[in-house]
């Protein structure tokens, strides 16, 4: 097992354990958490949509002439997703609530799926730059735990299920990509990456723009509004930290 390999397994470690623990915060605070899910609510809109336009756009763009294409294959495969999710597996919910909680589910799994690629290849380059990389990257970690879970929540699913399926998704798959994409990683091009990462830009985009603004809109609360800018500074926050 040569270095690279342990500090990227131990980095993408690292980011499921701050996610878990964002889970596991909200749990146990969960009236709270029930009473201001709004306010999570606009402030992963304004994380996951400023974080995908300032960051992971313009890197996709940069990495692939073609990134324009995934973005837009990303945006409409969750759509697609979306209409399936909703016609078949939500159809015993009347209010169709179950959505909100799957479609983000899907977006944000992919996303940390990808994300352990980026532990893979940056730890690939050097030791400095997976740091940078990680320090960048676990910013997000926490809030996006909470955001995960309490989505599911409001989706309808039991306590126990949206812990699991938070974890899974949001936790989970960070290591399982890493894992998955280490072994190929001398493969993965410069091009590959930046499709995966579009496609993944473009699912975050979906998620933000049209499941969790509308429901921020639909439930205004007093103070949604100073969440959504708190949630746009994280975000300038997370691409500060990782330029």
């Amino acid at each position: 097992m040569d270095e690279g390999f342990r500090v990227a397994l131990t980095a993408s470690l690292i980011a499921a354990a701050v996610t878990t623990t964002g889970i596991y915060t909200i749990r146990r605070f969960r009236s709270w958490g029930r009473r201001n899910t709004m306010y999570f609510v606009s402030f992963a809109a304004g994380v996951l949509i400023s974080a995908s336009f300032m960051h992971i756009v313009p890197k996709s763009f940069a990495m692939n002439n073609r990134a324009p294409v995934f973005l837009l294959a990303g945006f409409f495969g969750m759509y697609l997703c979306n209409r399936f999710i909703t016609a078949f597996t939500c159809e015993r919910n009347p209010d169709g609530q179950c959505g909100i909680g799957l479609v983000p589910l899907l977006g944000i799994g992919f996303h940390s799926f990808i994300d352990g690629f980026v532990y893979s290849i940056a730890f690939t380059v050097s030791i400095f730059t997976g740091v940078l990389a990680t320090v960048g990257m676990v910013l997000h970690e926490f809030p996006e735990g909470i955001i995960t879970y309490l989505l599911l929540l409001k989706g309808g699913f039991s306590e126990r299920k949206a812990l699991w399926l938070s974890f899974v998704a949001a936790a989970l798959t960070t290591p399982l990509g890493m894992l998955v994409s280490y072994p190929f990683i001398s493969r993965i091009d410069r091009s590959f990456l930046g499709a995966l990462l579009a496609v993944s830009a473009g699912a975050l985009i979906y998620v933000g723009a049209t499941h969790l603004l509308p429901q921020a809109e639909k439930e205004r609360k007093k103070y949604s509004l100073l969440a959504f800018l708190a949630g746009i500074a994280v975000a300038v926050v997370i691409v500060a930290s990782g330029a």
